[in-house]
């Protein structure tokens, strides 16, 4: 995997900002989303007026030309083009001008009316009626698909609820980018659970899409949260997680039955000491972040296969633990984070993009992390992310 970009410098900056970064204060919206807002706005003008301009080019058209040279093509479309993109108030009024601008040109030419006048007449009618009928119909659709994506959010956030702010005395902070704008429903999971073991942590991806990948996702976080809460340790916890995959396989069908794995890493953080405890099953590593810019990647020694692959092989999970002390923050993510690539090929690298860097808190950590992925892919990321930051006060 290649990550090479030039080298943009000492990263120890208050806040974790970069030259370029957004600056503080503006929220969750960077330079990316105002860029984007700015063009659409734009667009949404020049759209409000296009019908308009149709219908006034085709007047200009047809008085300037000989009778010969027919302005209808002018006439018909506008109406046509108002009906998907502008009210029904508007595609009506549309309509009304492209027909009285077709009667008006005609009129000019009132001692040459021809029977081919009088069709081009009809033919703008009865386009400005249809245009009417194709407005209606896409209203309706639009509200279906606001009241899918309505559903849709609905559904995310019972599935894959926001976490708490303070949790067992850490700060948590989440995130979830979805690839897809406007797309609330992935494979991507989060959740935090504190237990008479410690607060612990899964953040996993789920293979496939829709609505199989959501049952999925259902399945780990409601067998996640039982587990936390009885099993004595991590390597008790991924089991359960394991046979609860293994009966949600023989539930399902097509090639989800025989390739539906889930990779996931499992952290549980002890009350009262100052260490972490990790297990890793085929996931990307999560990083610590030191309070002094100190980065170091919770690696294992011997990844897990994925959980749901049992069959392939069965070997004893091992959690491992390093330190986690005050002021440190540790970030787990997906690998929509690590997959990102910008328009020479060159993967998103957190490591090497967060060594040095401070940040004042989980939330900010997460939020110029999704606006640097956003930059780094100009905003064509091709997989969902999930970010999770937890800090020890």
């Amino acid at each position: 995997m290649r990550s090479g970009e030039v080298d943009e410098g000492p990263y120890a900056r208050a806040g974790g900002r970069l030259p370029g970064d957004p600056v503080p204060g503006t929220g969750l919206r960077g330079v990316h989303e105002e860029r984007v807002e700015r063009r659409t706005s734009l667009a949404r003008s020049l759209v409000r007026i296009l019908p308009a301009l149709l219908v006034v080019g085709g007047i200009l058209y047809g008085v300037l030309t000989p009778m010969e040279f027919t302005a209808a093509p002018f006439f018909t479309a506008a109406p046509l083009v108002a009906a998907p993109l502008t009210s029904l108030r508007a595609t009506v009024v549309t309509g009304v001008a492209a027909t009285a601008g077709t009667l008006a040109v005609h009129a000019w030419f009132s001692s040459q009316t021809s029977a081919g006048s009088v069709t081009e007449d009809v033919t703008v009618a009865t386009v400005a009626l249809l245009a009417v009928g194709i407005n209606r119909v896409v209203r309706l659709g639009d509200k279906r698909l606001a009241s899918a994506r309505e559903i849709a959010e609905a559904a995310q956030r019972a599935v894959l609820p926001e976490p708490a702010e303070h949790i067992g005395g850490f700060e948590i902070a989440a995130r979830y980018e979805a690839a897809q704008a406007g797309a609330f429903i992935g494979g991507d999971l989060y959740a935090v659970q504190d237990s008479p073991h410690g607060v612990r942590i899964i953040v996993g991806d789920v293979r496939g899409k829709g609505m199989g990948a959501v049952a999925a996702v259902a399945v780990v976080i409601g067998a996640f949260r039982e587990a936390a809460e009885q099993e004595a340790t991590l390597e008790a916890v991924a089991q359960r997680l394991e046979r609860a995959l293994a009966r949600e396989d023989t539930r399902r069908e097509g090639i989800d039955a025989y390739e539906g794995f889930t990779t996931a890493v499992l952290v549980e953080i002890p009350h009262g000491d100052e260490a972490v405890r990790f297990l890793n099953r085929g996931h990307p590593p999560p990083l610590l972040l030191h309070a002094d810019g100190r980065l170091k990647a919770l690696l294992t020694g011997e990844r897990a296969l994925p959980l749901g692959m049992g069959e392939l092989g069965v070997w004893p999970d091992r959690a491992e633990e390093t330190g986690f002390p005050c002021g440190a923050t540790l970030l787990l993510y997906t690998d929509g984070l690590t997959e990102a690539r910008d328009a020479h090929g060159w993967f998103y690298d957190p490591e090497r993009r967060l060594a040095g860097r401070t940040f004042d808190d989980p939330c900010t950590l997460l939020g110029v992390l999704a606006e640097e992925v956003r930059r780094h892919s100009g905003g064509g990321m091709t997989d969902d992310m999930a970010l999770l930051a937890v800090r020890r006060p």
